[in-house]
C-alpha cells in the first residue's frame, strides 16, 4: 500500500475518533440534565372565589306532608292485599279489599231504617199541619230528626262507603311505603292498613354538627350525590332544620328537597353551599402538606420555588389558600409529589404533545395499510409468468 494513502487513512480515523468523543462529552451533561429534573404540568395563578360547602350525609325518607296513610272507620277484615311495600303505584290502582265486621253493616243499616222512619214521620206531621191537626212546634221537632238522622247516615257513609265491601285505591301516583297488616287481619276501626308516600315526596334528611347549625339558612343550595354507583349529582334547596338533637345519631337533622325522583332508603353525600371563599384558586391536588406546614410549588424560570400558604378550604376539585404566590409564576399541579425548594423542573410543551398525538394516530392508521397491502403482495406471487407474447410458459 502506498505510505502517502496509509497516513491519510490513519489521519482520519483519529480526526473521527477525537470529533466522536468530543461530541459524548457535550451530550452528557445535556442528558444528566434531562435526566436531574422533574417533568410537571402547570397552570396560571390566579385570585377568584369557591363555594364554601358543609359536607354532611343522609338518607331519602318521605317529607312530613309527602305520604298518606289510608283505613277504613269502621271495624272489619283484611281480605285481599294487592300491593307490596315499594312497589310503584298509579292513581286510581286497587291497593287492598276490606270487609265491614257485622256490627258495622248493622250500624249502617240502622242508620238506614232510622233515616226512612224520620222522613215518614216528618211527612206526616206535615199532613197533619196542613188539616190543623199538629202544631208548628211538632213540625219543627220532625223536620229536625228528619235532618239528624240524614247526618249519621252521610257521615256513615263518609267513613265506610256505604258498602260491605270496601277498595281502597290509590289516591296519587306514589311508591307504596308500608304495609302494616296482613291478609285475613280483623282490625280495629280507623287502624292504619297502607302508607303511600309520593313519587316527589321524597326529602334527604341530613345529620349535622350542632356547632355547624349556625351556618345554615332555609333555602340554601345543596348538591347531593349517591354514596353508591356512578350517580350525577342532583341540585336542591335546604327546606328543613330542626332545633333539637336526634336522640339516636346526636346530630341536627336537616331536610333536602329536590325535584328529581329519589329512592327511598338511598344514602346521599351532601355539599351545603353556606358561604364563599375567596383567594389563590389552585387544583386541589396542587396543595400539599408536610412536616413544616401547607405549601405548593411555582415555576420560576426552569426551577420549583416552593411557597408555604394556608388553605382556606377546597371543594372536590378546586382550593382557595393565600399565600405569598407570584401572580406571573405558574403553579405546579402534576409532579410536585417529586419536587423540592430549587429542583430542576422541565415542561413537555404543548406542541411536543400534539406531535406525540398526531404519531400515534399516524401509527394506527398506517397498520390497516400495511395489513391490505399483504394480500396483494400473495396475489403478486400467486400470479404465473407470461412472457413476451402474453402467453404463459
Amino acid at each position: 500500500m502506498n505510505p502517502k494513502l496509509l497516513a491519510a487513512l490513519v489521519a482520519g480515523l483519529l480526526i473521527t475518533g477525537t470529533a466522536g468523543l468530543l461530541l459524548t462529552h457535550a451530550a452528557a451533561p445535556a442528558e444528566e440534565e434531562v435526566k436531574g429534573s422533574v417533568l410537571v404540568e402547570t397552570q396560571p395563578t390566579k385570585l377568584g372565589a369557591i363555594a364554601d360547602a358543609l359536607t354532611a350525609y343522609g338518607t331519602a325518607v318521605p317529607a312530613i306532608n309527602g305520604g298518606m296513610t289510608l283505613s277504613v272507620q269502621a271495624e272489619g277484615r283484611v281480605m285481599h292485599i294487592a300491593v307490596t311495600p315499594g312497589e310503584a303505584v298509579h292513581k286510581g290502582q286497587t291497593l287492598m279489599e276490606f270487609h265491614l265486621s257485622a256490627a258495622a253493616s248493622s250500624t249502617y243499616a240502622q242508620a238506614v231504617t232510622a233515616l226512612k222512619t224520620a222522613k215518614e214521620e216528618q211527612t206526616r206531621v206535615t199532613r197533619l199541619l196542613g188539616q190543623q191537626l199538629a202544631t208548628s212546634d211538632q213540625k219543627v221537632l220532625a223536620d229536625k230528626a228528619a235532618a239528624d238522622a240524614q247526618s249519621a247516615l252521610d257521615a256513615l257513609a263518609h267513613e265506610t262507603g256505604g258498602k260491605p265491601q270496601q277498595t281502597l285505591v290509590a289516591p296519587f301516583d306514589g311508591v307504596v311505603a308500608t304495609v302494616p297488616v296482613n291478609q285475613g287481619d280483623r282490625v280495629a276501626a280507623g287502624a292504619a292498613l297502607v302508607t303511600i308516600t309520593r313519587s316527589n315526596g321524597l326529602v334527604v334528611t341530613c345529620g349535622i354538627e350542632p356547632s355547624e347549625i349556625k351556618r345554615l339558612k332555609l333555602g340554601q343550595t345543596v348538591r347531593i350525590k349517591p354514596l353508591a354507583g356512578e350517580g350525577e349529582a342532583v341540585e336542591g334547596k335546604l327546606s328543613r332544620i330542626d332545633k333539637s338533637l336526634n336522640p339516636k345519631t346526636r346530630l341536627v337533622d336537616a331536610d333536602v328537597t329536590v325535584d328529581d325522583e329519589l329512592i327511598q332508603g338511598q344514602a346521599f353525600r351532601a355539599q351545603i353551599e353556606v358561604g364563599e371563599l375567596k383567594g389563590w384558586i389552585v387544583p386541589r391536588d396542587a396543595v400539599l402538606d408536610d412536616d413544616e406546614g401547607t405549601y405548593l410549588f411555582q415555576v420560576a424560570g426552569d426551577k420549583a420555588k416552593r411557597i408555604k400558604i394556608k388553605r382556606i378550604g377546597n371543594d372536590d376539585e378546586s382550593a382557595a389558600v393565600e399565600g405569598p404566590l407570584d401572580p406571573k409564576l405558574e403553579v405546579v399541579t402534576v409532579g410536585n409529589y417529586q419536587l423540592e425548594d430549587g429542583g430542576a423542573v422541565r415542561k413537555e410543551e404543548g406542541d411536543a404533545k400534539d406531535d406525540k398525538a398526531d404519531a400515534k394516530d399516524a401509527a394506527k392508521d398506517e397498520k390497516p395499510a400495511a395489513k391490505d397491502a399483504k394480500p396483494a403482495a400473495k396475489d403478486d406471487k400467486a400470479a404465473p409468468a407470461k412472457n413476451a407474447n402474453g402467453k404463459q410458459p
